[in-house]
């Protein structure tokens, strides 16, 4: 293929799908290589907070997620005894922000992100190699041969091959000292009346409601890295959180045999930058993050949208591009991993004194010090 106004992006998740969609609406051609044979996601929930909302809206597609998707009508943190330390309307976070939390099934939005995408643009069973520079154009080396381009970006998430090409010295992933479980319940006879994040000791457990009747919820504990229950994570995640308050033991109930996923966190040492030649980070790849904040995949598509703005719709200068991007793009990113990290740890906490302590000061402090406090975030604009 000819390299100009052409990108090559490794990885067909959110940000990958969603960078490929904002390049090819600015008139460039776009390849998606994909390791797996299929665009979807084995992923559960995803919340989709209003500065991700306006990213979508920027591609044209917040109205399709918003359809698919549901509008909870308020969450908050509760402590182990089920009694609220503090509550969130998602009427007021709207007000604030022009945009509700929305949450859906992670495989909605891949699949709405790659049907807004030209006839071709995807490459499924397709591995990034290595990348490297010909002088001419950079080149993606791949399982079945090569691909010359103007730009490649590396969206292929946590251990990504396009960040070890372009970023060898760079700090490998560090465990984040604590262990996820996902979910999704079967359809329940009735709603629930809204969400939580339910604090104990070194554990907490989540819940939101999504379309369909149906309720993503997720667990963490503070585990060693590696471990993997002997009888299924069904099993452990009912042993660790089954006599937690209602309705937490109603949801396990709700839960599919085989349907829990465990993922050990990990988070990425600061980069000293997302650029390197012709290659660009997003993403996981760029600045994965501990799932805290719920701003992982919010911060991939802003990541897309930005980078498309500051590539334009032509190949023209990409390095002053890409040095736009990273300007933009890596000190915000940067903030948001390190205030997700601190409040895994809050989460997380064990030690009777720090829980209480904690739990004291979740519960004085006022919803409207939390809105203000989570503006620089959630207020974002493309």
């Amino acid at each position: 293929m000819m390299a100009e106004r052409t990108a090559v992006i490794a990885g067909g998740g959110i940000g990958g799908l969603a960078a490929a969609v904002a390049l090819s609406r600015r008139g460039w051609r776009v390849e998606v290589c994909e390791r797996a044979a299929e665009f979807t996601e084995i992923g559960a929930g995803l919340s989709l907070w209003p500065n991700a909302l306006r990213a979508l809206a920027a591609l044209g597609l917040d109205g399709q997620v918003r359809e698919v998707g549901a509008v909870e009508a308020g969450g908050g943190v509760r402590d182990r005894t089920g009694r609220w330390l503090a509550r969130t309307d998602n009427a007021v976070l709207e007000a604030r922000f022009g945009a509700p939390l929305v949450v859906l099934h992670r495989a909605e939005l891949i699949r709405i992100l790659a049907g807004a995408l030209p006839d071709g643009a995807l490459r499924p069973s397709t591995t990034i190699t290595g990348v490297h520079d010909d002088g001419d154009a950079v080149v993606a080396e791949h399982d079945r041969g090569s691909l010359r381009a103007a730009l490649v970006i590396g969206a292929d998430g946590l251990r990504s091959a396009v960040r070890r090409a372009g970023w060898p010295s760079a700090a490998p992933p560090r465990y984040a000292g604590f262990t996820a479980w996902r979910m999704v319940t079967e359809p329940l006879p009735e709603p629930l009346a809204g969400g939580a994040v339910t604090w104990g000791r070194g554990e907490e457990f989540g819940f939101t409601s999504m379309s369909g009747g149906r309720v993503y919820c997720f667990g963490a504990a503070a585990t060693p890295e590696g471990g993997a229950a002997p009888d299924g994570e069904r099993a452990e995640v009912r042993r660790r959180f089954e006599a937690w308050p209602e309705p937490i033991p109603a949801l396990l109930a709700s839960v599919p045999e085989g349907g829990v996923l465990r993922h050990d966190i990990y988070t990425l040492p600061p980069l000293s930058t997302f650029v390197s030649g012709r290659m660009a980070l997003l993403g996981d790849a760029a600045h994965a993050m501990t799932p805290n904040l719920g701003q992982g995949g919010c911060q991939a598509l802003e990541d897309a949208v930005v980078l498309a703005e500051c590539l334009g719709g032509a190949a023209g200068d990409v390095a002053a591009a890409l040095a736009r991007y990273d300007r933009l793009r890596r000190p915000r990113t940067q903030r948001v991993a390190r205030r997700a990290a601190r409040l895994g740890a809050v989460g997380n906490v064990a030690w009777p004194p720090a829980v209480m302590a904690r739990n004291v000061a979740a519960r004085l402090l006022p919803t409207s010090v939390t809105l203000r406090s989570m503006a620089p975030i959630l207020g974002w604009r493309a």
